[in-house]
C-alpha cells in the first residue's frame, strides 16, 4: 500500500549532494491509520480505509465513531480508500506513516486547486485581448465566439469566461527528495495543486511504477 493522505505545508528549497538548489513542497504525508479492509469476497474488491487527522468525538457524529471503533482509534475528519497490491493485508488499526516511501521514489500528488471564482478568457485561458489603444471597447472580451447561420450555435468546448478553479488535480511523477518519517514531512520536487494547508492524496507513481516493471 504505497498510499497517504497528507496535507500541503508550503514551499522552500534544499540543497543537494552538489550543492545545487532543488525548489520542493513540503507535504504533511500522515500519519493514517487503517479504518476499515475492504474484500473482494465481501466488497467486489481489495482495498484499504484510511483515517487521517482524528477529531473529538463531540465533532462527529454517532455512525463516525461506532465506524472508528474497529481501529480502536477516531473518529477521523477524513476517510479515503486506497487500493491494495496483490500479498498486502492490513489490519484495522494499523498506522502508515511517510516510512512506506523511499528517497528518490517518484510519486503522483492529487489535490483540490484554489478556487479563482468567475474570471474572463484573459486570466482563464491565457488570451491576448483586444487592443488597449482609444476607441476600442472590447479590451478584455474574447471577441468573435462563434458563426452565424451555420451551424447558429457556439461549438461545445469553446473557451469562455466562466469558473475557474476549484478542480481536482493530479501532478504526476515527482520526485521524493527527502523523507522524514520522524516528523511525518515528504519534501517532493516540483509545485503541488491547492493552498497551503489544503489536503492531498500522495500515491507511488503509477506511470513509473508500470514502466519499471
Amino acid at each position: 500500500m504505497k498510499a497517504l493522505i497528507g496535507r500541503k505545508i508550503g514551499m522552500t528549497r534544499v540543497f543537494d549532494a552538489d550543492g545545487r538548489q532543488v525548489a520542493v513542497t513540503v507535504l504533511q504525508a500522515g500519519p493514517c491509520v487503517v479504518v476499515q479492509r475492504k474484500r473482494v469476497d465481501r466488497d467486489g474488491y481489495e482495498a484499504a480505509q484510511l483515517g487521517f487527522e482524528p477529531c473529538k468525538p463531540s465533532r462527529a457524529t454517532r455512525a463516525a465513531i461506532g465506524h472508528a471503533k474497529t481501529a480502536g482509534q477516531g473518529p477521523f475528519r477524513v476517510l479515503r480508500e486506497v487500493p491494495l497490491e496483490p500479498g498486502e493485508d492490513p489490519k484495522p488499526g494499523d498506522t502508515v506513516t511517510a516510512a512506506i516511501f523511499s528517497k528518490g521514489e517518484f510519486v503522483d500528488v492529487t489535490g483540490v486547486t484554489k478556487g479563482r471564482g468567475f474570471q474572463g478568457v484573459m486570466r482563464r485561458h491565457g488570451m491576448a485581448g483586444q487592443p488597449a489603444s482609444h476607441g476600442h471597447t472590447m479590451h478584455r472580451r474574447p471577441g468573435s465566439v462563434g458563426m452565424r447561420e451555420l451551424p447558429g450555435h457556439i461549438l461545445k468546448n469553446k473557451r469562455m469566461p466562466g469558473h475557474m478553479g476549484h478542480v481536482r488535480v493530479t501532478v504526476q511523477h515527482l520526485r521524493a527528495v527527502d523523507v522524514r518519517p520522524e516528523d511525518h514531512l515528504l519534501l517532493v520536487h516540483g509545485a503541488v495543486p491547492g493552498p497551503v494547508g489544503g489536503l492531498v492524496m500522495i500515491r507511488r507513481s503509477i506511470k513509473k511504477a508500470a514502466k519499471e516493471t
